[in-house]
């Protein structure tokens, strides 16, 4: 594997990473992906994730080996309308927040990239992924719920629970993961007809509050004291979202393979490894990968 590093606001040097790599197939991930903190760098998200999405799409377009692209947006681009039921990939766009905001542009740049200069037969083929809250082994990141519960547990300090009502689609990296893979290989091997936008979300029953997950995970790790301390003047959030994924389900077959304690589970696997050796939290990973990868395969194997 061959790493180039760069910034995706720097578009020279993202032709340039495609002009030198000639890929066949290109995964957009790179994001500012923390609703709090868009609230305290709103062009900077805006920038990264909506600009971002342009730049790497005007690279595509010069690079002429690339045959299909997969862009990850978010659960978020939605207009959230606090809905019991899941949004289907045809709901509104929207975005009260920054964050979400620029997640519907990127949508958006895509959907107008793929009609304007995508449509022709030899052309990339697009699509753009949407995932639930994801969780699992190495992430760290500000302001997300179960690295703050990790990082709590492993510091013997109470975990802050902010906004405990807040239900969200919960599930491990890995499940939607397998789905954007799935994408782009229906992409190459079909074409035109896996264009478009889909979801990849956990079942109704991974669909719980943030303190219900919260008490399921301290449960796992053994103990932990959980706190209820909403802050004062507290940035907007959602209190409701849900994805339907019908139609991953039913045109790739595509379906989680974990539960919701399963992955969970991992997760702390991983983070007791890690915690003794970063070498130990390696060997768990690839483990998970390759464990988890035996299910999919397996499934897709039976259809």
């Amino acid at each position: 594997m061959e790493s180039v590093f760069g910034d995706v606001r720097d578009a020279p040097a993202m032709t340039a990473a495609l002009a030198a790599l000639q890929p066949e197939i290109v995964f957009h991930l790179a994001a500012q992906p923390l609703v709090r903190r868009s609230y305290a760098s709103p062009l900077e998200t805006l920038h990264v994730n909506a600009l971002g999405t342009a730049h790497l799409l005007e690279a595509v377009r010069q690079t002429p080996s690339v045959r299909a692209v997969v862009i990850v947006t978010s659960d978020k681009c939605y207009e959230n309308r606090e809905w019991p039921w899941g949004y289907r990939e045809d709901e509104p766009l929207g975005g009260r927040d920054p964050y979400s905001c620029s997640k519907a542009c990127a949508e958006l740049i895509a959907a107008a990239y793929r009609q304007s200069y995508f449509s022709a037969p030899d052309a990339p083929k697009l699509a753009t992924v949407r995932a639930g809250n994801v969780f699992g082994g190495g992430d760290w990141s500000e302001d997300r719920l179960v690295p703050d519960i990790l990082r709590a547990l492993l510091d013997g300090r109470q975990v802050v629970l902010r906004n405990p009502h807040a239900v969200r689609p919960w599930q491990h990296v890995l499940e939607p993961l397998d789905g954007y893979l799935q994408v782009a290989e229906r992409l190459c091997v079909v074409g035109e007809a896996f264009c478009g936008a889909w979801n990849f979300g956990p079942g109704d029953d991974d669909v719980i509050s943030v303190r219900d997950l919260t008490e399921r995970l301290v449960k796992h790790w053994g103990g932990g004291q959980i706190s209820l301390e909403p802050p004062a003047n507290a940035p907007h959030e959602a209190h409701t979202l849900r994805l339907d994924s019908s139609k991953a389900r039913q045109r790739l077959g595509w379906r989680p393979q974990l539960s919701l304690d399963e992955g969970l589970k991992w997760t702390i696997a991983w983070t007791r490894a890690w915690a003794q050796a970063a070498d130990a939290g390696e060997t768990v990973l690839k483990q998970q990968i390759e464990n988890y990868q035996e299910r999919s395969f397996a499934v897709r194997r039976a259809a």
